[in-house]
């Protein structure tokens, strides 16, 4: 595979089919070609101008090649629009049989122009069109890197064009070719844009977990040398407060909670200023383990940086006084982030029901789910469990099932294994026992079993109401189950 030259990410004159005036055309006839559909396209009437390239091209002899499309569309390069126009309409009446190398051409004239979203919208494309073709799918972005290479220099193109690349293939989660063209790259000493490199890792994140991410970081980032040693930033693309809040969460979301802290002081020791979000996600470390100091402390800071809590901020906050059971605390943080017009959220309100659930005040708990639902939030499969487990806790099981009830409407609600047992059995202590059967019915189709513990309750309600017979069936059936 030819490569290229280049240095500070200027490119050097190399071999390719295209020169700085590009010269695809051989023969008169292909001359001709060109320079009647340049014409066209500059001088004629929009209305004309269609019609009669289709009276140029209609012909089977006379349809473009790729290369002959290229030299055209390079021509009116200076009217990128009109460039991409061109190319749709030999598409829509296949007047020319595009391969990577046109597609790209298409693409450096718009990103020349700074048309970001039609350049990667047009990348994005021309990889599902030739990998459908030819069925490489894992190759095709190379081979459109290649092409890009290619055409370049001769069409002046910007450097981001690369940038579009990879975002493409971090799109369409092609984590191989991504981090493969991003090798290529820096092999030449061309680097991608940080916010780029940044997705980069948090698609790696994601699909292959923290550590591979790390190893990402550490690699693009040039945090150690060659042979181990942690060494400094600066030697290519330069790490922002973005890049440490992907990392950071990647540690986050798998528990991984001291590596947090290790990326944090990774950070504070490259002298990059943290934001608002990095700093909400340390607390949100430290109210994992009930350091509500530490978390007042690491506010103080975000503030001495002139840095005000939004409501992320907030929330964690609140979560992390309700985790510790003190509500009292987490409703002064809730009402000076409305005095500050800071908006809540569902899960500031959220946070608040299971502080209130944890402490067993019901009454404000179910206070605050009301004023969820005025609001048109809809509470996490977790917070409503929490607030049903609550009642049969107080032994309301009607307003239970009233609450059960409302969130049935909901497709996404699904009552855990336990609140139905708590249900059953306080339905059954009540002596409703025709609620208790259609609940035990709801819960065999959500493909939850009956327990021993259902079949007691049930039995213990049959036998308060005096209904030994059914009592006995039921004794019955449960040994029969056990052998």
């Amino acid at each position: 595979m030819a490569f290229f030259e280049w240095t500070s990410c200027k490119f050097l004159p190399f071999s390719s089919q295209f020169t700085k005036k590009i010269s695809y055309c051989s023969s008169p006839i292909s001359e001709d070609i060109v320079s009647a559909a340049v014409s066209i396209l500059k001088h004629h009437r929009s209305k004309s101008r269609w019609l009669n390239l289709r009276s140029l091209l209609g012909g089977q002899n006379r349809r473009l090649t790729p290369a002959q499309f290229s030299e055209t569309v390079h021509q009116l390069r200076n009217n990128p629009h009109l460039s991409f126009a061109f190319f749709n309409f030999t598409l829509n009446h296949s007047l020319c049989s595009h391969t990577l190398v046109s597609y790209a051409t298409v693409v450096q004239i718009l990103s020349r122009s700074r048309l970001k979203s039609q350049a990667q919208a047009l990348i994005k494309s021309s990889m599902l069109v030739f990998s459908e073709a030819h069925h490489q799918e894992s190759s095709t972005p190379i081979a459109l890197f290649e092409a890009l290479i290619k055409t370049y220099r001769a069409c002046d193109s910007a450097p981001f064009v690369f940038d579009l690349l990879v975002k493409a293939c971090i799109d369409s989660k092609k984590i191989d070719d991504a981090i493969g063209i991003y090798k290529m790259l820096r092999s030449k000493n061309l680097f991608l844009r940080t916010s780029t490199c940044n997705s980069l890792i948090e698609l790696v994140s994601k699909g292959r977990g923290c550590f591979p991410m790390y190893d990402l970081y550490k690699d693009i980032f040039c945090l150690y040398d060659d042979v181990g040693r942690k060494g400094s930033y600066g030697k290519g693309v330069v790490p922002n407060a973005a890049t440490f809040n992907v990392v950071m969460g990647g540690f986050y979301r798998e528990g991984l909670l001291e590596k947090v802290v290790e990326v944090w002081q990774e950070m504070e020791s490259c002298r990059c200023v943290p934001n608002v979000y990095g700093y909400s996600m340390l607390m949100a470390v430290f109210c994992e383990d009930g350091r509500m100091e530490d978390v007042l402390r690491v506010r103080k800071e975000m503030e001495n940086s002139c840095l005000k809590c939004d409501a992320l901020a907030y929330n964690t906050i609140i979560d992390g006084y309700c985790r510790v059971g003190e509500v009292v605390k987490a409703e002064e943080i809730y009402r000076e982030m409305v005095v500050n017009g800071i908006q809540s959220t569902c899960r500031t309100l959220e946070h608040l029901i299971n502080g209130y659930c944890k402490t067993g005040d019901i009454d404000s708990a179910m206070l605050l789910y009301k004023d969820m639902c005025r609001k048109g939030f809809s509470p996490e499969n977790s917070t409503v469990n929490v607030i049903v487990r609550t009642l049969c806790d107080r032994e309301r099981v009607s307003a239970a099932m009233t609450l059960l009830r409302l969130e049935g409407n909901n497709h996404e609600f699904v009552l855990e294994d336990e609140n139905y047992m708590l249900l059953i059995r306080a339905l059954c202590r009540a002596g409703m026992m025709e609620e208790a059967l259609k609940l035990q019915a709801e819960m065999v189709v959500k493909g939850f079993e009956p327990g021993l513990e259902i079949y007691a309750a049930f039995i213990d309600g049959y036998m308060k109401l005096g209904n030994e017979m059914m009592a006995c069936n039921l004794r019955t059936e449960m040994l029969g189950e056990q052998i």
